[in-house]
């Protein structure tokens, strides 16, 4: 694994986070987890984009060592996370990229914080009213809810058929995590009326765009977001589908996930 730093930052409010870095030089690169992961998702993709790349990447509140920060949960907070971090960094951000969640900041982020371009990982764009709970909260609630003394083993064997490294991470996530940062992400931020619904950010998106999409049976991005993005999102925004893939498509297809990422970053 590439070798990293570490440093704390203040978030603005009271609250800070840990943010790493791999890489020495060249342009930064700002990564974005989603729920139920940590900065530590990132090992990987820094351990090809280092190599040309400063690569950043921070936990998000109520996530890995932010496991303590009740919140706010609001995209709006979570934004302004973005901002802070991305002020921390030396020079100007070059890229943001993030997953699920993370993905909804950055598409929301990248109008706020002068980067150049944009990656999105099966984004959040919309939620289905309704049905927060069933998508995000039981899965996880009980696994969250038992002693944390337990809690490591029970983690590494949810999630054994993924590889040693983002095991490692699933548990730095996941280890001091409680459901209250979940299910208040998703009643902060009106889910279950309806009212999480990114797709206007999209329109005419401002700058290069890349949508790395899961297989429509396993993703989070519903095919009318998928029509609304391809009839409105304009000439910045590409798309690429991971057939047969999981909405993790970043972990289960990481060679092709690292390919589509670097061409993108390196396009003129």
């Amino acid at each position: 694994m590439p070798a990293s730093t570490q440093r704390t930052i203040d978030l603005g409010d009271g609250d800070v986070t840990t943010l790493e870095q791999w890489g020495e030089s060249g342009p930064a690169i700002l990564c974005v987890h989603g729920i139920a992961s940590s900065r530590k998702s990132w090992v990987r993709t820094a351990e090809v984009l280092a190599k040309s790349y400063r690569v950043f990447a921070y936990d998000q509140r109520g996530h890995g060592d932010s496991a303590a920060i009740a919140g706010p949960m609001t995209h709006e907070q979570s934004v302004l996370d973005l901002q802070a971090v991305a002020r921390a960094i030396d020079g100007d951000v070059f890229a943001l990229i993030g997953h699920s969640w993370g993905g909804a900041i950055v598409l929301k982020g990248g109008h706020e914080v002068a980067v150049d371009r944009v990656i999105a990982i099966d984004p959040m764009i919309h939620q289905a009213a309704g049905a927060w709970a069933a998508d995000f909260v039981e899965d996880l609630e009980p696994l969250l809810a038992g002693p944390v003394a337990r809690r490591e083993a029970a983690i590494r064997e949810m999630f054994a058929g993924l590889p040693p490294v983002e095991i490692d991470a699933k548990v730095h996530a996941l280890r001091n995590m409680s459901i209250g940062p979940i299910v208040a992400l998703g009643d902060e931020n009106g889910a279950d009326g309806g009212k999480w619904d990114l797709r206007e950010t999209v329109r005419g998106y401002p700058k290069p765009l890349l949508l790395l999409l899961a297989d429509p049976s396993d993703s989070v991005v519903f095919p009318e977001d998928v029509t609304f993005v391809r009839e409105h999102g304009g000439a910045n925004v590409a798309i690429d589908v991971f057939a047969g893939e999981g909405h993790t498509l970043h972990r289960t297809a990481f060679d092709r996930f690292a390919r589509s990422a670097a061409a993108f970053l390196r396009r003129a």
